[in-house]
């Protein structure tokens, strides 16, 4: 309940939370009270929040501290500031192990600035240091120097705060308190070129094209007719990612320089010309670039997109040049991996299989980390296999794929030819010498039940304060073996599959790649759950699927997240679209239907595994095919199955 109370925080959900407190006493009653309070807190309910975390705090002990500081927030929140200060002065005398103490010491800082006590704030901070790099403490702190009258501090502090986390909600405030200590021009053009560098690269980029043009014109009135080149040219590849074409008004205001502005200008040129599907003025672009900026990731980008533009349009010559021109020009590239490999199997797939045989072996020598090797290896194998009559070359490289990346698409597809081959003796293959499994980490199961921080994580769960199980949990000593199994094993016991597997998918390494003895089988069993499993069976069964099979599509789609919303606006478990799932509930005879109830899961299943039914009868039952138009849509694999003949269904996949 408490979980569903700070999703939705309906009044349903309010009274459930309510009546349960009520009628409970101790610790149930103090997690249920603590569940309320943060609700509340949420909604900016203030006074309702602190008198139901004063309801918590009387009610049992175990999170006491999370009481007294939650409601300090809430009383601070409310003007409240002798009472709030009540409650967190002498913080770490009555709460010695708390996780909060310097929060704590933060908040009566914010307390006394509220109070008009600067001098007292400032004290404050020498037990909050700890938090001294986050941008809570960099702003408070900035406010206490102000209002104590140290303007150079104050601005030393906004400054900082504007230029390392620009993205902070304190952020806007700190210049306008810059502004309203006289600094009218508070920051340099250095530092304002800086600002707006980080907001592009946080992907803020209607907000950097904004703050470009502004300096563009700074730099314009300042007499830099270079310096406000490059910052327009800025602004136009900025405005470039939000509207994903390019703005040719932009692109004309641009001067040809030898700077990186000349290089921008090009890139947007390449860029407008694939707009016009132009591959002769995208290839006369890309040569001027690679002849006038040859080092620039300009160059890089646009080797990259035009050779996207060649293989989207099945010019599979094309583009191998364009990927193998950036994957040489630019080696030590994050892009090279992928350029090289595209080369490859392009080049593979327009039949010059002894040249596709050489790139595979350069990939395999290159990049024996990356992710595509397994990729590789599988088909130079083919090619030992099928082009070379060498059976044994072939089994050497099916063989290393089923031992380094045994749960891979492509150890399922070694293993088979592997079978086909029969008993071969497998060549010593020095070139695989360099692939091996990754290493296997430990993972303990045993969990310290006796620690006071797993206990106090359980009840933080219980309450629905997500936010600090896992800090909690890091506090125990040697908690770094187990913290990500605890913390998902009790995600999972309260029926949060979903979340547990999110938590171990982030701390348990290349998973796919080990063998299942070689981890328990609980860290199985949460990283492939099965939530809903008696809906999703019968759902499954009355369309004639393989239930595995969608929880598979599932854990892919929504990593069983029921509220899961994407970018491009799929709802719910199965990742449906609106438009989709009002179809399937037509179809399906599911009356009345609104695109909300699309985060029902029991709604959901029912109509997603309807429409996957109808992919795999569209694509003969064939699931690589119904599976990649569940995920891009049957047009594409359409089009994608135009563009074969394939040999078989791997070459497609």
């Amino acid at each position: 309940m408490a979980q569903q109370l700070m999703l939705q925080r309906t009044p349903q959900a309010y009274a459930g939370v309510e009546r349960y407190a009520q009628t409970h006493t101790g610790e149930a009653a103090a997690a249920a009270y603590l569940a309320l309070g943060q609700a509340y807190l949420l909604d900016g309910k203030f006074p309702q929040a602190a008198a139901s975390f004063q309801h918590s705090a009387k009610s049992g002990d175990a999170l006491a501290d999370y009481a007294d500081y939650l409601g300090a927030k809430a009383l601070f929140a409310a003007q409240q500031y002798p009472a709030a200060s009540d409650l967190v002065r002498n913080f770490a005398a009555r709460h010695p192990d708390s996780i909060l103490i310097e929060h704590a010491s933060l908040l009566l800082a914010k307390i006394h600035l509220g109070e008009g006590d600067p001098q007292s704030a400032l004290h404050d901070f020498t037990n909050a240091s700890g938090l001294d790099n986050s941008a809570d403490y960099i702003f408070t702190e900035g406010r206490a120097r102000q209002l104590a009258g140290d303007a150079a501090g104050a601005r030393r502090l906004y400054t900082q705060l504007y230029l390392d986390y620009p993205l902070s909600p304190d952020a806007p405030t700190a210049v306008a308190q810059l502004h309203t200590l006289g600094f009218t021009q508070p920051f340099t053009l250095e530092q304002r070129v800086r600002h707006a560098e980080h907001m592009y690269a946080a992907g803020r980029y209607a907000l950097a094209a904004t703050e470009y043009d502004s300096l563009a014109s700074a730099a314009a009135d300042a007499g830099n007719a270079a310096e406000a080149n490059l910052l327009r040219a800025r602004a136009a590849v900025a405005l470039f990612h939000v509207q994903r074409h390019v703005d040719t008004r932009r692109l004309a205001r641009l001067s040809d320089a030898a700077d990186e502005a000349g290089a921008i200008r090009l890139y947007l040129t390449m860029e407008a010309a694939r707009d016009r599907k132009d591959s002769s003025g995208v290839q006369a672009v890309v040569d001027q670039m690679t002849q006038r900026f040859p080092s620039s990731g300009w160059t890089e980008e646009a080797l990259l997109s035009a050779g996207n533009m060649a293989m989207l349009a099945n010019d599979l010559p094309t583009a191998v040049r364009y990927y193998s021109q950036l994957a040489t020009d630019f080696p030590h590239s994050a892009l090279a991996p992928m350029a090289h490999w595209r080369a490859a199997w392009l080049t593979y797939r327009t039949g010059d299989k002894a040249a596709a045989a050489r790139l595979f072996d350069a990939q395999i020598a290159r990049y024996p980390g990356s992710a595509l090797v397994a990729a590789a290896l599988y088909w130079r194998g083919v090619v030992y296999q099928e082009v070379e009559n060498n059976p044994a070359a072939a089994s050497a490289y099916y063989g290393k794929i089923v031992s380094a990346f045994c749960h891979y698409y492509y150890a399922t597809l070694a293993e088979q030819r592997l079978r086909a081959l029969g008993p071969v003796t497998p060549d010593p293959a020095p070139a695989l010498s360099r692939i091996s499994a990754p290493p296997v980490q430990e993972y303990t199961q045993d969990v310290p039940q006796d620690s006071v921080h797993v206990e106090r994580a359980q009840l933080l769960a219980n309450a629905g304060l997500n936010q600090y199980i896992a800090p909690e949990m890091s506090a125990a000593p040697d908690s770094t073996d187990w913290r990500a199994y605890a913390e998902a094993q009790l995600y999972r016991s309260y029926g949060e599959s979903g979340r547990g597997l999110r938590v171990l998918n982030r701390e348990v390494q290349s998973y796919f790649a080990r063998p299942l003895d070689t981890m328990p089988r609980s860290y199985w069993n949460m990283l492939f759950p099965q939530p809903y499993w008696p809906t999703l069976q019968q759902d499954a069964s009355a369309q004639g699927l393989d239930p595995y099979l969608v929880a598979s599509l599932i854990r892919q789609e929504s990593e069983f997240n029921p509220d899961e919303i994407s970018y491009a606006n799929a709802w719910g478990l199965m990742q449906l679209l609106p438009s989709v799932g009002r179809a399937q509930a037509r179809q399906q005879r599911v009356r009345p239907f609104r695109t909300e109830y699309l985060l029902n899961p029991n709604v959901n299943l029912k109509l997603g595994t309807a429409y996957f039914a109808s992919l795999m009868q569209e694509f003969h039952g064939q699931p690589e095919y119904a599976l990649a138009a569940y995920n891009a849509g049957d047009d594409r694999v359409k089009a994608w199955l135009a563009n074969g003949p394939y040999a078989n269904l791997p070459e497609f996949v």
